[in-house]
């Protein structure tokens, strides 16, 4: 069974060994039905033409031109090839026959061709072809290994490759069983469906089940006294995920899109409802797994807020950025046991530490606690300035809602002593809001655009009024009307900081704004 170099092999076999016409697609990605040929002449005449050298044409083996009027090339019978002075691809590894034919018809031209036949022919035939050959023993973790170091220069194989491969040999095709074929839709588009799981990958979903599997198989061999090593660890690794059998997959497959469904339920719940402020994907797996083994038990209140402080833990922790594997295995276990043991605190909340000068470092999308704080604020009540709503109930009706500063980049760049850059664009002085009330906004002093939107006719609010708004987004109103960009900014920072620590059960560690721009992870681009 050929597993690399397939399609490679598939194509040189076409058009090297087949009397008919290779089965192949145009740019447009017809199919279509090809000959191909060396030009003779033009392959002679250097490197530069040897690409232009190669020509396809369709199954008569004519070339026309003037919509099908004129013929520019007809290469019909062989006699028309010799005189033409092309040479058929298919005629490379043998081609005696050829040859005979095209020196009695010309013989004037055949020392030329011994020229093409020592110059390409013999390339083709002394080519040794480089074979790694893998016993039917081989391990599916020792082919993944040969595959990351020797196919480098082709697509490379992923995990979920791989268990399609070998689960092919078992007649299942996962494949379908992702994406769907025809009408049918699969796994990855029942998924879809919910926009915050639009985008989970197949290997995301692999992962899933390797948790599940392993999980199982762990409790099996405690429940008969096995202990140590001789435990079955719980992974979502590649090496597990490669070793699964197909009876895992299908006894935890339809179960685990459930517990995809009941995880997008849950970060509802949570406030997300757009997945480009989803803090970190890998970070799903482990819930959607624990939601899979639960079920609607994550409604009981006490579960619901283990839950809920794990997620923020992870997120404001920032603890999902790398090397999540084994986080992921180790929050399945802990999570499962947190939720009917109360002293079993998992090591990711354990773990998880939010230092204070990190709130000045966050200033893009681009780092979780960035998005994880936008959204908490939007949970904890935050109204919009222009529409009378909710944050959340705006965000999952469109209404164009996204992070906008609240004193404007232009009144922070026009002020006589200049505010920096790295200060404005912290996620301080930004809120979510509506397009309708960015609009409004502009580059205005807050005193003037809180005017401006109390008086419009859409709005009609008194200072009260605005005042709750803006006390929604831990803003407090008397430094905006004054135009007090450090009290506004020392305020909000501190709130902030509480609303955080009380997310997370947990006190910051107290640090001074330089501290974060000095080893702390920090996100350089400005938004």
């Amino acid at each position: 069974m050929i597993l690399d170099g397939q399609q490679r092999l598939t194509s040189l076999t076409q058009v090297l060994k087949l009397t008919t016409p290779v089965a192949t697609q145009d740019t447009n990605k017809r199919e279509i039905k090809r000959y191909y040929y060396f030009d003779i002449a033009k392959t002679l005449s250097g490197p530069v033409t040897m690409e232009e050298a190669i020509i396809g044409v369709g199954e008569d083996k004519v070339i026309r031109s003037n919509f099908g009027r004129d013929i520019v090339l007809d290469l019909s019978t062989p006699m028309k090839e010799y005189s033409s002075f092309h040479f058929p691809c298919n005629q490379i590894l043998n081609s005696d026959a050829w040859e005979i034919g095209l020196n009695k018809a010309y013989p004037d031209r055949f020392s030329v061709y011994m020229e093409f036949r020592q110059l390409i022919l013999s390339a083709f035939r002394s080519y040794l072809v480089p074979v790694i050959e893998l016993k039917k023993g081989t391990s599916k973790e020792a082919v993944c290994l040969v595959f990351e170091k020797v196919n480098t220069g082709g697509v490379q194989l992923s995990v979920f490759e791989l268990v399609t491969a070998a689960y092919a040999a078992d007649g299942f095709n996962l494949r379908r069983d992702w994406y769907g074929e025809g009408k049918e839709k699969g796994r990855r588009d029942k998924l879809a469906t919910k926009p915050l799981l639009k985008e989970t990958a197949a290997t995301e979903f692999l992962q899933g089940i390797s948790l599940l599997h392993t999980y199982e198989r762990q409790q099996q061999d405690i429940r008969v006294g096995k202990t140590g090593k001789a435990v079955t660890p719980v992974s979502a690794k590649r090496e597990h995920i490669l070793s699964m059998p197909l009876s895992a997959y299908k006894k935890w497959a339809d179960k685990l899109v459930e517990g995809f469904f009941e995880s997008d339920q849950f970060l509802r719940h949570l406030g997300f409802h757009d997945p480009r402020f989803l803090p970190y994907r890998a970070q799903l797996i482990p819930l959607a797994a624990a939601l899979t083994l639960i079920g609607d038990r994550w409604l009981e209140p006490q579960v619901q807020d283990k839950l809920a402080r794990w997620f923020w833990c992870g997120v404001f922790g920032e603890l999902y950025g790398s090397a999540s594997e084994t986080r992921i295995a180790l929050d399945l276990q802990d999570l499962l046991k947190w939720l009917d043991q109360a002293d079993a605190t998992p090591k990711t909340v354990a773990d998880a530490g939010f230092q204070a000068s990190r709130l000045d470092t966050m200033r893009t999308r681009t780092s979780a606690a960035y998005r994880g704080l936008y959204v908490l604020v939007q949970h904890c009540g935050a109204k919009d300035f222009f529409w009378k709503a909710r944050m959340l109930d705006l965000d999952r009706n469109e209404k164009g809602i996204d992070i906008h500063h609240i004193f404007p980049r232009k009144w922070c760049e026009d002020q006589e002593l200049k505010i920096s850059p790295r200060v404005y664009n912290s996620i301080i002085n930004k809120t979510a809001i509506s397009f309708k009330a960015n609009r409004k906004i502009g580059g205005s002093a807050p005193s003037e655009y809180l005017e401006k939107l109390q008086d419009h006719k859409a709005v009609q609010l008194d200072d009260n009024g605005m005042d709750i708004i803006l006390r929604s987004h831990n803003i407090e109103p008397k430094f905006l009307r004054a135009d007090d960009f450090e009290g506004f900014f020392a305020f909000r920072r501190e709130t902030l900081l509480r609303l955080v620590e009380e997310t997370m059960g947990k006190q910051a560690v107290a640090t001074s704004a330089s501290d974060g721009e000095n080893g702390l992870e920090a996100d350089d681009e400005e938004e």
